[in-house]
């Protein structure tokens, strides 16, 4: 398993050669008082309005667009809702079942469903039969 730390955009193998080459230059007495500086400065930092103001704009950035992806999906949701309900303003209202026209040169269609279909048996029509061949 691998930990991913950074600090600051600097992780763990360059904060190690940044403190050996700190030690070289400024000998380990000199070390403590840099490290105890650089330590209070990084907290002020961290505790500042400006840091805040910087973190949040981050997190901002970061969220925006998941947060435009959002705004269009309820954009579309809404278009979506006002063309349905235009839709259904301009459909007339079905007054019963509706009845299919049938062209001149198509056989009847001679099946329903089974709660349509009489007890007895339909006359056959007097139209003639299409030819099975074609």
């Amino acid at each position: 398993m691998v930990i991913d730390m950074e600090i600051l955009g600097v992780g763990p193998s360059e904060l190690l050669f940044i403190i050996i080459i700190a030690l070289i230059v400024l000998g380990p007495k000199e070390m403590q008082k840099t490290g105890r500086t650089v330590g209070r400065w990084l907290n002020q930092l961290m505790r500042s309005d400006g840091w805040k103001a910087v973190q949040q704009t981050t997190r901002e950035l970061r969220n925006m667009p998941t947060q435009w992806m959002r705004e269009a999906n309820m954009e579309m949701a809404e278009t979506e809702r006002e063309l349905r309900k235009v839709t259904d303003l301009n459909t007339p209202p079905a007054s019963g079942p509706t009845r299919r026209v049938q062209r001149p040169d198509e056989p009847e269609n001679s099946i329903q469903p089974p709660s349509a279909t009489p007890a007895t048996p339909r006359p056959e029509s007097s139209e003639p039969k299409p030819n099975q061949d074609e």
